[in-house]
């Protein structure tokens, strides 16, 4: 029977920890035998997981000899890893264990420097911090999980349920994980990745900043077919001086910018409206549904029906 070991870490995520859990233990084989045995191991005695504190029936000894360990999200992802839970990490890996990681126990990982010169994911609100301090990842901000192979990385929440279905598939084919999907109520594949979930607002400019009117201009003119040039008589300077404004008070383009606002607006407009994909993109200002189509699959990384099936 295939051993995995879920290792709670100081103000593990309740969820987090409890998705594996879940999830592989709803497994069956065709002849209704369970193939995963479940060890809840924990980094100390008595765990902290915010709303209760947990005491694990394992230790980190309960590593030792697991097929799979997975490492869910902490709420410190940041904190200093304890030594004993990096050479814990290390030697699973050392003795053929498939390691996964979940959320923000993506961070753990890297400490360990499992993921030293490999492409990873974490929830996307911390992936920037993520590859800030460990430049030797290649950080992927836009998917649902990355599989190595034998080392594995999820994006936030419900993203591990996928990582935890994929594994399933990987060990006992298609039929087995489909099963577990249903009795998990989710499909067994997600379409897109994280970037359907990232809230596109922009990063609010310091107040006073001379780009406020033309941001507010360009929001109450996305539908209108602008250029550089449009952007710039209004603003009542050079495209130059535009282009540099731009880079220094936002971190992108003025172009860019729009692209990203008319994006933003067509996803509330998904939401919110049953309005014809064809009607919002001649609402955010793109001359064609076709145009539309392929750049809110660029930005989301799914379509924009898909989006709406997920979201409205």
């Amino acid at each position: 029977m295939h051993t995995v070991a879920v290792l709670a870490l100081r103000e593990v995520i309740p969820f987090d920890m409890s998705t594996p859990i879940e999830t592989f233990s709803r497994a069956r084989l065709p002849g209704g035998e369970t193939p995963y045995r479940i060890r809840v191991c924990g980094e100390e005695p008595e765990i902290d997981a915010g709303a209760f504190t947990l005491r694990a029936p394992w230790g980190l000894e309960g590593l030792r000899g697991a097929d799979t360990v997975i490492v869910p999200g902490t709420a410190r992802p940041t904190a200093p890893l304890a030594p004993a839970v990096g050479a814990a990490l290390r030697q699973a890996a050392a003795d053929g264990a498939r390691v996964a990681s979940i959320c923000t126990g993506t961070f753990p990982l890297a400490a360990s420097g499992l993921l030293s010169g490999l492409r990873a994911t974490t929830h996307w609100i911390v992936a920037d911090r993520l590859a800030a301090l460990h430049p030797d990842i290649d950080v992927d901000p836009d998917v649902l999980y990355v599989d190595n192979g034998q080392i594995l990385t999820s994006a936030g929440a419900a993203a591990g349920l996928d990582m935890c279905l994929h594994m399933i598939r990987r060990d006992h084919g298609s039929a087995v994980a489909a099963t577990a999907a249903r009795l998990s109520v989710v499909p067994l594949e997600r379409e897109g990745g994280q970037a359907q979930f990232i809230d596109h607002d922009h990063i609010p400019l310091p107040a006073g900043s001379t780009l406020e009117p033309v941001l507010d201009w360009l929001r109450d003119n996305l539908s209108r077919p602008l250029t550089l040039d449009d952007v710039a008589a209004h603003a009542g300077v050079s495209t130059r001086t535009l282009i540099r404004r731009f880079r220094d008070q936002t971190g992108t383009t003025p172009l860019q910018w729009l692209h990203h606002a008319r994006i933003r607006r067509a996803q509330h407009l998904l939401e919110a409206t049953e309005e014809p994909v064809e009607h919002i993109a001649h609402k955010v200002g793109f001359g064609s549904p076709t145009a539309f189509r392929d750049r809110f699959k660029r930005t989301t990384g799914v379509t924009p029906r898909a989006y709406r099936r997920s979201f409205s």
